[in-house]
């Protein structure tokens, strides 16, 4: 039963990690997690300022021990930062503890998505937003690929048509 596993969302920012995630967990009745919130809860800082502050490296360290620690728990699902896949060490426990579920979605729904989010640091000071969505897709789309159990496409479907989608997923593995 989908219930009794974790589930991990994987994908690029703007595939809808974290509102899918939240979907899932509120129909199976699990704890939801989101690792930049975390990450803010327990640094009493956004990430705009870790990263101004500590650097990309600085950051990624900080996630990396977030979804050590949120992976450990068991019933959860975890929605991850976009760019948590770059750690070997975390796809290594994302796919050993639970079931990773990739979004994907295209360059330009990514970008209607997000253009008006402040909140996203990669994309502060980017004058071509469009080469930064094509350049990290290029750098982390084959990490999605190489963990996940399932792929799924977000951009034509509703939050809550997703979330059952991948319940039902799951429910057949």
């Amino acid at each position: 039963m989908a219930e009794k596993r974790n589930i991990f969302l994987i994908g690029p920012m703007g595939a809808g990690k974290s509102t899918i995630g939240r979907q899932i967990a509120q129909q199976l009745g699990m704890d939801f997690f989101d690792s930049d919130q975390e990450i803010e809860k327990r640094t009493g800082a956004d990430i705009a300022w870790i990263f101004d502050l500590e650097g990309e490296d600085g950051f990624r360290a900080r996630e990396e021990k977030v979804i050590n620690e949120l992976t450990e728990k068991q019933g959860v699902v975890l929605a991850t930062g976009g760019g948590s896949v770059l750690s070997k060490e975390t796809r290594n426990r994302l796919s050993a503890r639970g079931i990773v579920v990739y979004l994907e979605t295209t360059i330009e729904k990514q970008m209607a998505r997000t253009q008006k989010d402040k909140r996203r640091p990669l994309l502060q000071g980017s004058d071509t937003p469009k080469t930064l969505y094509q350049e990290l897709a290029q750098e982390r789309v084959p990490l999605y690929e190489e963990i996940a159990d399932i792929t799924i496409k977000t951009d034509e479907q509703s939050a809550k048509g997703v979330a059952s989608y991948i319940i039902e997923k799951i429910e057949q593995i």
